[in-house]
């Protein structure tokens, strides 16, 4: 069923007017540096911002794969670009950032799935700023073990690789992604001993159990910090939200997961991947 109503109030934002927005978007302006926080217009970008956060994406903007809650073009991407680990690493440096997240589309079409680009600007950006801290939020690299380890090998902080959704839904809305490959992908990030963070939309048609029971797959296989936000969808060709959920409905899915024994779980309506990711690094700490 998709939602035609108008959104909540819980979902209206007013784009901030601080001194530390105003100097971040204009240093983004004059300095032709790209972000997720600025190209997604995400609703968190000031309050980001202001701890010293953003996120950058790598690997250009076109996704061999088509999943139906995302916004990225599908297609076949160019080739890829030798110079952007540098171009990334100069932009963190302009920003001044205590803390970067990266992403990146899946790149199904190359022998390594970008991994070596990964590992690449993760070194370049500890070369070029050595203070900031980094949290990657990978791909599934089709399961490959090898490819997730040669990113882990370059010692971002935080590892990051989201489920999405639930069991159930993964086949209905992930054109290629597989739930028990993403929890292996996972468990694997978590027996390298970095903290191994993950994610999921929620209004999409998933029960409340099958929320928890996503929950509870993810800690079982070492997850320590946990991220759940509502979907809204893109455009009228991607997949329609089914629920706004309310925020009384996200208080009790973070305390459950802090229950369950998550370090972290972010949940609210505006949250997304990178929400409060500065705090993850100390997922691993007492």
């Amino acid at each position: 069923m998709n939602i035609t109503k108008r959104k909540p109030d819980w979902l209206k934002i007013q784009l901030p007017n601080t001194a530390d927005y105003k100097w971040m978007n204009q240093t983004i302006r004059d300095n032709k540096l790209h972000t997720i926080c600025t190209s997604g217009k995400c609703p968190n970008a000031a309050e980001c911002w202001a701890a010293g956060t953003a996120t950058f994406m790598i690997l250009g903007d076109i996704c061999t794969r088509a999943c139906k809650f995302c916004n990225v073009k599908t297609g076949k991407p160019l080739a890829v670009d030798t110079k952007e680990p540098l171009r990334i690493a100069r932009s963190i440096k302009i920003m001044k950032l205590k803390h970067a997240v990266i992403t990146s589309v899946d790149r199904d079409d190359l022998e390594d799935g970008g991994a070596g680009i990964w590992h690449e600007t993760i070194l370049k950006v500890k070369e070029m700023s050595p203070g900031t801290t980094q949290e990657v939020l990978i791909p599934d690299f089709n399961g490959l073990h090898h490819l997730i380890q040669k990113v882990i090998d370059a010692k971002p902080e935080v590892v990051s690789h989201n489920l999405e959704t639930t069991r159930r839904i993964t086949p209905i809305i992930r054109s290629r992604a597989k739930y028990d490959i993403s929890l292996d992908v996972l468990k694997y990030i978590a027996d390298a001993g970095v903290v191994a963070k993950t994610g999921i939309m929620v209004g999409i048609g998933e029960t409340e159990e099958e929320v928890l029971e996503t929950m509870r797959d993810a800690y079982a296989v070492g997850v320590k910090v946990f991220t759940i936000g509502q979907y809204l969808q893109p455009s009228k060709e991607h997949l329609p939200v089914t629920e706004y959920v309310t925020p009384e409905q996200f208080a009790k899915y973070k305390a459950a997961g802090l229950e369950m024994g998550f370090k972290y779980v972010e949940s609210g309506p505006m949250v997304r991947s990178s929400y409060h990711a500065e705090k993850h690094i100390n997922a691993l700490k007492d």
